[in-house]
């Protein structure tokens, strides 16, 4: 890497000698940061490995070249002008900009990606996020993380505000993107404790919906509107009461003796704290649910495309299943995982 520079040369160079544009070498301004920090040629010389005739050569020809004086060799020790202070602090975000820039280039040549900014649905993140996350780390230079409902992932992937997303819509009306399936969820009834019998079909769905509210995920939702289009498929009719925003609120609200309401496992252990004060039914005879997607931008980063979903993957078998397995053993065959040879969608 080379910065141009130009300018003129002070003091005893006279102040109207015209300068060229020149090159200025990574190697050449590593020695003047060491002379500058170590105030001694000799002992830049030992820092950076070479001589002191070296050293001194160098940082000569970088005062041609810039035009200017960048030590008072007056005084020893050494001591930086107004030029070598103000070249200094320059050189080093220059020269430390890159190292990091060399590190992500032999880093991404091993699968490692510099900087990621992957985005995951709510209910993904609460309860396997701290595992894919660990996991993605050893992967990545530098890793940010947001949370969010759905809806917007789609759009910003494409405008590159992700890189990918660990959601629950495939967006197919969207050009420019790829997804894979993690796993598939079916719908699960929740209840306050000792309402409802251990499987649930459509006409014990009408009664219910009938005697009591149904808590509802806020309709702006994903989740909410395959909930939506779920009862009304089996031409369930609810009481439009209460809208929530989050899994751990639904399960609070049900755990509260206020309304019923139909959720997935993974929402299930998002609530975990309130697990005790609900019962959880599986549906017989009637079936909806959902699945859970990595997404991403059609031919860009398939290493990491690739490396998300086995993090997702993983990330369910550590922390999902057998969250389930421990509080709601009878629900956990509600969750599928896609076969391991499944290909990118």
């Amino acid at each position: 890497m080379q910065v141009a520079a130009h300018g003129r040369r002070a003091g005893q160079f006279g102040d109207n000698v015209p300068v060229r544009n020149k090159r200025l070498g990574l190697n050449t301004l590593q020695m003047f940061v060491a002379a500058a920090t170590e105030r001694s040629m000799s002992a830049a010389a030992t820092h950076t490995g070479t001589t002191q005739s070296a050293v001194s050569q160098g940082i000569r020809q970088l005062e041609d070249d810039l035009g200017v004086v960048l030590f008072d060799r007056r005084r020893r020790p050494l001591v930086l002008t107004a030029a070598g202070l103000t070249l200094l602090n320059r050189a080093r975000a220059l020269l430390a900009e890159s190292a990091r820039m060399r590190s992500e280039v032999l880093e991404a040549s091993r699968g490692i990606a510099p900087e990621v900014t992957v985005g995951l649905v709510d209910s993904f993140a609460a309860t396997c996020g701290p595992s894919f996350i660990r996991e993605l780390l050893h992967k990545t230079v530098r890793l940010s993380v947001g949370r969010g409902l759905t809806p917007y992932h789609g759009e910003k992937l494409l405008a590159r505000e992700l890189d990918i997303a660990i959601t629950t819509d495939t967006f197919e009306g969207l050009d420019g993107l790829v997804h894979r399936r993690v796993y598939s969820e079916q719908f699960l009834v929740l209840a306050p404790k000792g309402t409802v019998r251990r499987r649930v079909d459509r006409e014990m769905l009408v009664k219910h919906a009938a005697s009591a509210p149904l808590i509802r995920f806020n309709s702006k939702s994903h989740l909410g509107s395959k909930v939506e289009t779920f009862l009304r498929r089996a031409g369930v009719r609810t009481m439009s009461r209460l809208e929530v925003d989050n899994a751990d609120t639904l399960v609070a609200m049900v755990a509260g003796g206020i309304g019923w309401a139909v959720t997935t496992p993974t929402c299930l252990i998002q609530g975990l704290q309130h697990l005790a004060s609900v019962q959880v039914e599986v549906l017989s005879g009637v079936h909806g649910g959902r699945s859970m997607y990595v997404l991403g931008r059609e031919g860009e980063h398939e290493k990491l495309f690739e490396t998300c979903y086995e993090a997702t993957v993983g990330a369910v078998k550590e922390m999902l299943l057998p969250t389930l397995t421990r509080l709601a053993p009878h629900v956990v065959d509600q969750i599928q995982l896609e076969p391991a040879l499944g290909g990118t969608d």
